[in-house]
């Protein structure tokens, strides 16, 4: 049974195009950003819906002709980082999400964002 929803929330993003129709420019604002009401910048954004009775997914890849390729690879990693924990929380299938955490953290290393540790010698 469905619980009652007590209150909605609006998220709105704005996407400034060019002659190219390439964005030039990504907003958002949300009625529940504590920072305000304001639109704020940013350079990327994936929206990823998943409809209810086709059982199929939706999704927005957008970014910036600014956006430079360390910063994507850093977005990126962030994405994987932060799919692998939503996979975690939602399933509770630990072997996988440690899988999935193994190729961020070989993404991270490959694209510099994380860096190899060396091992203490003894």
């Amino acid at each position: 049974m469905k619980k009652q929803i007590v209150k909605k929330s609006k998220i709105e993003i704005e996407i400034g195009l060019n002659e190219d129709k390439h964005p030039e420019s990504i907003h958002w604002k949300s009625d529940d950003n504590p920072e305000g009401q304001n639109y704020t910048e940013c350079k990327a954004m994936m929206l990823v819906l998943f409809d209810k009775e086709y059982k199929d997914t939706f999704k927005i890849d957008l970014w910036t002709t600014e956006m430079q390729v360390v910063e994507m690879d850093r977005f990126i990693f962030q994405h994987l980082k932060s799919l692998t924990d939503t996979y975690f929380r939602a399933t509770g299938n630990n072997k996988l999400a440690s899988e999935m955490q193994m190729f961020v953290d070989y993404f991270g290393k490959e694209t510099g964002i994380l860096q190899d540790v060396e091992e203490p010698q003894l």
